[in-house]
């Protein structure tokens, strides 16, 4: 009896794979390329063979990889006309853009881990895979192992997401876990990540955002059907937070979250894009995810509210996603077919931060006296944003007082044009702390 691959005239033929990487990522993806040779080729209906391995340095010890597949040519190992897929796991913008755009021309399908790269040139890399029949695929781009975003793709195709809020960077999710937890404050919480290897030796583009606004631009152009990219993705991170600002909020039920947000506009035609430190209720489930694993929280209109979770760094997550990807390139490659291209067909406006709604919690120092709250509530109402709560604390020996002001929902440039006035007014000494609030309504 003929098996389904013959039925379909599809050859039992070797897919050949290439790897441009051996470090943490590409050293765990060759061994379980040998390791569970036996198991991918019962998946895939073929044999994986791994042919050929970049690296920048030949004299570091590569265990598990054959020293006769090492090179230091990249573009070499690209060009080769028998490689089928390319891996990518070694990182930059560039050479890295101009060997996968020669792999994608020279009929190789590409599996990469590069949020940076996809963050700023995805567009481009997805229309040389268009044009040449082949598939770039980048599952282990965004949230390690979690499975996010062929569902974000695949399985909610026939849906409408409305929104996607996760936390997406497992360094700055531990940090703000210690400094929750134990108290501890931020340079001091740092530093014992780097002594672990959660945090690098800079760890600029995690603690400023850099690294979680690259995953939210892959996030809402999946998530929306439109083009969104880096530049698009209003970016802030953690260093600025205190110790004072974790207590605070943890008085008020609340943990503070780096959190990734993107969603459309009120008006339907656009999408805000935006990365920034947030005060999130503990009732919330992302409020329990805890040191460096990532949660991807998506709201869509038929299906709800869904939750991903899992680890989202690593050796071995990350190329568990890199495999999951090859399997389903390699079966594409034999069935003589790619999977779906770059859905932007929505057309979505990328819309500043501005027009983002939200709600904030704002921390005053202001004068004890008779008319001061009336002047801050009226300073509030002008522009158009209301308040929730109000706490107050009295120093009666300083003549001055704490506030600690809830809002309702208003778009980002009301609460940032109430914060600017507020600190004219007279009456305030300061504007110690300004958070905003997701996940509670």
């Amino acid at each position: 009896m003929a098996s389904a691959w013959e039925t379909w005239g599809v050859s039992d033929s070797v897919v050949r794979v290439a790897l441009l990487g051996g470090g943490t990522v590409g050293s765990q993806v060759a061994r379980l390329l040998t390791d569970s040779a036996d198991d991918l080729q019962a998946r895939v209906g073929a044999p994986l063979e791994l042919v050929g391995v970049a690296v920048r340095d030949l004299s570091k010890p590569r265990p598990g990889i054959p020293a006769d597949l090492l090179t230091d040519d990249p573009f070499a190992v690209v060009k080769r006309e028998d490689v089928d897929i390319v891996v990518e796991v070694m990182g930059g913008i560039d050479p890295t853009k101009e060997l996968l755009e020669t792999a994608l021309r020279n009929g190789a399908s590409v599996i990469t881990a590069n949020k940076a790269l996809l963050s700023e040139h995805g567009a481009a890399l997805h229309e040389i895979a268009h044009e040449n029949g082949v598939d770039l695929f980048y599952e282990a781009a965004v949230a390690g192992a979690i499975p996010l975003l062929r569902p974000l793709r695949e399985s909610l195709a026939g849906d409408q997401v409305q929104r996607v809020l996760g936390i997406v960077n497992g360094t700055t999710n531990y940090i703000l876990t210690k400094m929750d937890e134990e108290g501890a404050d931020y340079g001091e919480v740092l530093a014992e990540a780097q002594r672990l290897g959660y945090a690098e030796a800079d760890p600029t583009a995690d603690v400023e955002g850099h690294d979680a606004a690259a995953k939210a631009a892959i996030l809402a152009t999946l998530a929306f059907h439109s083009s969104v990219t880096l530049s698009d993705v209003y970016c802030e991170g953690i260093s600025s937070v205190t110790l004072r600002d974790v207590e605070a909020a943890k008085d008020l039920g609340f943990v503070i979250k780096l959190l990734a947000v993107a969603e459309r506009t009120p008006d339907g035609q656009g999408v805000v894009t935006r990365v920034h430190p947030a005060m999130v209720a503990r009732s919330h489930p992302l409020a329990s995810v805890r040191d460096a694993f990532n949660a991807v929280f998506v709201e869509a209109e038929s299906a709800g509210q869904m939750m991903f979770y899992g680890r989202g760094a690593g050796g071995e997550p990350t190329a568990s996603a890199v495999l999951g990807d090859l399997v389903t390139a390699a079966r594409n490659r034999r069935a003589g077919a790619a999977g779906q291209a770059q859905s932007v067909y929505a057309g979505l406006q990328p819309r500043p931060i501005g027009e983002a709604v939200t709600r904030y919690t704002v921390n005053l120092d202001v004068a004890d006296r008779p008319g001061v709250l009336a002047q801050i509530a009226t300073c509030f109402g002008d522009h158009d944003v209301s308040i929730q709560t109000v706490r107050q604390d009295t120093d009666e020996d300083t003549g001055r007082a704490a506030l600690l002001i809830r809002t309702h929902s208003a778009t980002e440039a009301a609460l940032s044009a109430t914060v600017t006035a507020l600190r004219d007014l007279d009456s305030v000494n300061e504007v110690v702390a300004v958070m905003r609030v997701e996940g509670d309504e």
